[in-house]
């Protein structure tokens, strides 16, 4: 007889596997290595390191965003790059366009650094790189490299069409409807930019869940990317430029965040000031700000400080969280098919996302059984139950959470077809969970009662399914699952 399962088949994940602990730890001392270069001015040996990390990483965004900025460093910031780069760079170009073509990833980022190695600010190379992107699914660096080409060009309107396709699908409606009126802007007339604005406009209101319309320079005329309220290198020496002998008569009329802006100004060095003007970004709902100061404080540090790399985690966790929940009004609002696989995307994209870092900081952890348990869970929703039984098994040791993690287990078993073993850890859930866990409780009385039906192991089916239908009577088809059980007995 077929075994029942009621745990629903996942669509993969949009986004690449997650990297192995070995790769992953190998790439992170490259990382180490290439900004103790970067300290000590070898710029070249340290883009090396760097690009090793962008190819086999692509998802990384503290990866590519080092990569870019010693480029940055490397060049003066002079928009230009090397001499004669535009002669040179095009032949790594096409073998990026020729190895994306055949899927031959690490084939196509390395090339594609090497382009970058010429000019950072190349946009055709840079529009490139986010494309392979976008087919990885790698949302975040997709709009770092869109953005650093904004940079460029603010008002290009292939770079805003890119932009605006790619925020679109991923539920950041305003920023998206920014870029479309600059594409209008460039190309009036252009009915795919007016269709989209069209499209987009109802889903402003959205924009009240905590999007920052500065993304991706938008938001003003122009594509200046700092806009009226963005934190500030400027800012924090304008305020800075105000400190004289009546320091603290001029500060007590600043806001709370210029008196964090000059405070930081002042002591540069202190981190606590950088954590509070990020929570108050935070707190106000722009992501992008609050990432800009952590990216300062991170700086500052000399890129070793763990509070502070976590501290950029938790934005990466509430970027995507924030997504969701557009993606939720939009389809509330809409209730199309359209607006569904949009939300569907959403999610995936998040645990994709909380995959990451969780597996970061387990890496880091390795002995702490909640990151182990948040990582079980991750591949287990991204359809991996397999990859997903280690961690879980791990996270065993949190007696907190022990019953649901033999839950979670014993779906991780069903899903590979180890029925016995998936029953067993049903069992043991039952026997674990107390009253405070009762959700728990049923949840285990309930896979342990289909699936022994399955089995045909029907006393067990029974006194499971009893035991629930005494908790609640109402849970879930327990009702219809007892009365087949006494057709399969009178059929035996």
């Amino acid at each position: 007889m077929a075994i029942e399962s009621k745990t629903a088949t996942q669509p993969a994940p949009r986004g690449p596997a997650p990297l192995p602990a070995t790769v992953r730890a190998r790439l992170q001392k490259v990382y180490e290595h290439a900004r103790r270069c970067v300290d000590k001015g070898d710029h070249d040996y340290a883009h090396q390191l760097y690009a090793q990390c962008v190819s086999e990483d692509p998802a990384n965004i503290v990866y590519l965003q080092a990569f870019l900025a010693n480029l940055q460093k490397k060049y003066g910031n002079n928009k230009r790059g090397a001499k004669l780069a535009g002669l040179k760079i095009k032949s790594h170009r096409s073998a990026m366009h020729k190895a994306a073509e055949k899927g031959n990833w690490l084939a196509a980022f390395q090339a594609g650094c090497a382009a970058l190695a010429l000019n950072p600010w190349d946009v055709p190379t840079l529009q490139q790189m986010a494309e392979a992107c976008n087919t990885l699914g790698v949302d975040e660096c997709q709009l770092y490299y869109l953005r650093w080409a904004l940079d460029v060009d603010p008002k290009d309107p292939s770079v805003n069409r890119q932009a605006g396709l790619a925020l679109q699908r991923m539920g950041q409606f305003d920023q998206a409807i920014a870029c479309w009126h600059r594409v209008e802007q460039a190309k009036p007339g252009d009915e795919e930019a007016q269709l989209a604005v069209s499209r987009l406009s109802v889903e402003k209101t959205i924009h009240q869940g905590g999007y920052d319309p500065a993304l991706l320079a938008g938001g003003k005329e122009g594509g200046d990317a700092e806009s009226a309220r963005s934190f500030s290198v400027a800012r924090i020496s304008r305020a800075a430029a105000e400190e004289d002998d009546s320091e603290d008569a001029a500060l007590s009329d600043l806001s709370p965040e210029d008196r964090l802006a000059a405070a930081i100004a002042k002591e540069p060095a202190e981190l606590e000031n950088y954590f509070r003007l990020a929570d108050h970004f935070v707190h106000a709902g722009r992501l992008d700000d609050a990432q800009q100061v952590l990216d300062r404080a991170n700086q500052a540090s000399g890129g070793g400080n763990l509070v502070v790399r976590e501290r950029l985690e938790d934005i990466q966790l509430r970027r995507a969280a924030h997504q969701v929940a557009a993606a939720q009004q939009n389809f509330e609002h809409e209730k199309t098919p359209a607006a569904q696989q949009l939300l569907e995307r959403a999610r995936l994209q998040a645990n994709q996302v909380e995959l990451e870092v969780y597996a970061a900081r387990a890496d880091r952890d390795p002995h702490n059984p909640r990151l182990q348990f948040e990582v079980g869970l991750r591949l287990k929703r991204a359809g991996k139950p397999k990859q997903a039984i280690t961690p879980l098994q791990a996270a065993r040791a949190d007696a907190k959470r022990r019953p649901l993690v033999l839950v979670e287990l014993g779906e991780c078993f069903q899903k590979i077809e180890q029925y016995k073993l998936a029953l067993a850890h049903y069992e043991q859930a039952i026997e674990s969970a107390d009253a405070a866990e009762n959700e728990v409780r049923k949840l285990a009385l309930y896979r342990a009662g289909v699936l022994a039906t399955g089995l045909r192991e029907l006393d067990r089916a029974e006194r499971h399914l009893s035991e629930l239908a005494g908790l609640d009577y109402g849970y879930r088809d327990v009702s219809e699952r007892l009365d087949k059980l006494g057709r399969l007995r009178d059929s035996g």
